[in-house]
């Protein structure tokens, strides 16, 4: 399997990678961002693009080329900015990848990560809700093989993955005994970044019984990933 991977830098995304990275199925990840990752095994092969947010003809189409499964899990938070900003960093960064995609590598399943409270209708007060909600409904028309949108609600970062946000960076290291206890009590309500990658995985292998995941799915899917035997 080869996977284009978008925000390997974040939380989640340094998660999935992991997941990636040790998953026997998966030929090749490469890695779009604005900065170099640390990592250095064989699989990963990185593209450093610095001004690809406000630039998306700097990812090359060769990277978009025969690409079974895009994980698209990029976002920036929407506290202190204006709609117009946010929706040009969500909406109109996010479709301008997955368009591209969509022309070179229609095979591909196409993941993304939206968050819980997402607006489907795109007409509630949310501004963040809203425009991630349009996001969702503009890949959900695209023409990939498969595309399924996540919704997590709590995540607790495993295997030293880490926040950019500083403040979150403080919120998790101070809540990480709470969310460890919540997890095992409350299993398919918070996820891990270990859960969520292996779900991703088996979406990309088999699909989803829906479009939209919400955190109870993605747990359900990520059980499956274990049972399919291809997980290590």
């Amino acid at each position: 399997m080869n996977v284009l991977l978008f925000g390997a830098s974040g939380m989640l995304g340094g998660g999935v990678l992991r997941e990636c990275l040790l998953t026997p199925d998966v030929e090749r990840v490469v890695s779009i961002g604005r900065s170099a990752l640390p990592n250095s095994d064989a699989k990963l092969v990185q593209r450093v693009r610095p001004n690809f947010a406000v630039d998306a003809s700097e990812i090359s189409d060769d990277d978009l080329r025969n690409v079974d499964a895009c994980f698209f899990c990029l976002g920036v938070s929407a506290s202190g900015m204006s709609e117009e900003k946010y929706t040009a960093l969500t909406f109109g960064l996010t479709m301008a990848a997955a368009e591209r995609l969509a022309r070179l590598s229609p095979q591909a399943t196409f993941v993304y990560v939206s968050g819980a409270g997402a607006d489907s209708s795109e007409q509630g007060s949310s501004m963040w809700a809203r425009v991630r909600g349009k996001t969702e409904n503009a890949l959900l028309r695209l023409s990939f093989k498969r595309v399924h949108v996540l919704r997590p609600a709590i995540i607790q970062p495993l295997n030293n993955a880490v926040s950019k946000t500083d403040s979150y960076r403080i919120l998790y290291k101070a809540l990480g005994p709470l969310l460890t206890i919540g997890r095992k009590l409350f299993p398919s309500r918070i996820l891990s970044t270990e859960v969520i990658g292996q779900a991703m995985l088996q979406i990309a292998r088999s699909g989803a019984p829906v479009s939209v995941l919400n955190a109870a799915a993605i747990y359900d899917v990520s059980l499956s990933n274990g049972k399919s035997g291809l997980q290590r």
